[in-house]
């Protein structure tokens, strides 16, 4: 007998709710009929025409779940604290807002200190309040505090040389400081979780990609760059290779996940798993099934575009690393989902998405 998926219940919080993966999270959790209270502040690290594109998409979206959007930088104290008031008693806090980016980490460095730390530790801090006041709530004494899912990033395993990265791996030495924060992130939600027993789930993200994706990643310069004729730079002379994500997995996991708070060990009990923590906190890769090279996405670009590229190849750029390739046992034992698109399929699908888009003929 199928088992319908877990789903969040009632008012979800999403911020970063008009970037990539905030966007197809937000269409999902609306889908299935929850409130979603959205934030995010539109920043120019990329085109925030495409973000109010996203928005406009979410906006129209024909779908039982109601959508409000706050305009708020989380880097402001005061604004977040008003957004968490506003939003009132949620189920979860998913955070998927940060400042992204490998490359850009290197020349924009106090960028990342505002929105991944200061940000992250705003969003805690009214995750906490919303904790004490599940405590005290006199109207529903028995609610529980919000499940805090948050974005963390494959960039931590950073020097880690191993096969298949486990969430278990060490994490010590981050190759770059968009990975740094994203460290600081899991380590600042660990503290929060076993002072405040605020529910925490970090969740890896490998290389994600597909439709409304972002200007500054390897499918979407391609893509452009083949379609217009541009010869690309193909850094790592073609042979790094990623455990490349379809959105639509990515999105599906991470509401699964958002139904099933971890739980903190019984009292005097060591956590039950190398990746857990002293309270209810869990780390989780969200990775495709396999490692692909970086010349079959390229091929994969190629044959969607019905063209060839010409290529220029460079060695590998500061803070890169040479392979990603996710262990998603967990993730699969936990929600029942494994990510599973292949990397011609998901191409094909955000070509497709890029030619309407920019109005471009088949």
């Amino acid at each position: 007998m199928s088992v319908d998926p877990p789903r969040p219940a009632g008012r979800v919080l999403v911020t970063g709710a008009a970037g990539f993966i905030g966007a197809k999270v937000v269409e999902l959790l609306r889908l299935n009929g929850a409130e979603v209270i959205a934030a995010d502040d539109l920043n120019p690290y990329y085109s925030p025409a495409l973000k109010r594109s996203r928005l406009d998409w979410l906006e129209k979206l024909d779908a039982p779940g109601d959508l409000t959007f706050h305009h708020v930088d989380l880097a402001d104290r005061r604004a977040t604290e008003r957004l968490f008031d506003s939003a009132g008693p949620v189920a979860c806090v998913i955070h998927l807002a940060a400042q992204a980016g490998v490359r850009h980490s290197l020349t924009h460095p106090h960028a990342y200190a505002a929105a991944n730390l200061d940000g992250f530790l705003n969003v805690l801090e009214g995750c906490r309040r919303l904790a004490d006041g599940a405590v005290n709530d006199a109207e529903d004494p028995d609610r529980p505090p919000p499940h805090l899912v948050y974005a963390s990033s494959s960039s931590v395993y950073g020097a880690n040389e191993a096969d298949t990265l486990q969430a278990s791996d060490p994490v010590d030495h981050p190759l770059s400081l968009y990975a740094a924060t994203k460290r600081a992130n899991e380590l600042m939600a660990h503290s929060y979780a076993h002072l405040y027993g605020l529910p925490c789930t970090g969740l890896r993200f490998f290389s994600v990609y597909g439709p409304w994706g972002r200007p500054d990643m390897a499918a979407w310069i391609f893509t452009e760059r083949v379609l217009k004729g541009e010869p690309i730079d193909v850094f790592g002379e073609g042979k790094m290779s990623r455990s490349f994500t379809y959105i639509d997995d990515v999105a599906e996991a991470t509401v699964r996940i958002a139904a099933l708070p971890p739980t903190a060990p019984p009292p005097g009990a060591a956590p039950d798993r190398p990746d857990a923590g002293a309270g209810p906190f869990r780390i989780l890769n969200v990775g495709g099934g396999e490692s692909v090279e970086l010349m079959r996405l390229i091929a994969a670009v190629e044959s969607a575009c019905g063209r060839t590229a010409e290529k220029r190849f460079l060695p590998m750029q500061p803070g890169d690393v040479p392979a990603t390739t996710a262990d998603t046992a967990p993730l699969e034992k936990l929600v029942g989902l494994r990510p599973h698109t292949t990397i011609e399929d998901g191409i094909a699908r955000f070509v497709a998405w890029y030619k309407e888009f920019h109005g471009l003929s088949s």
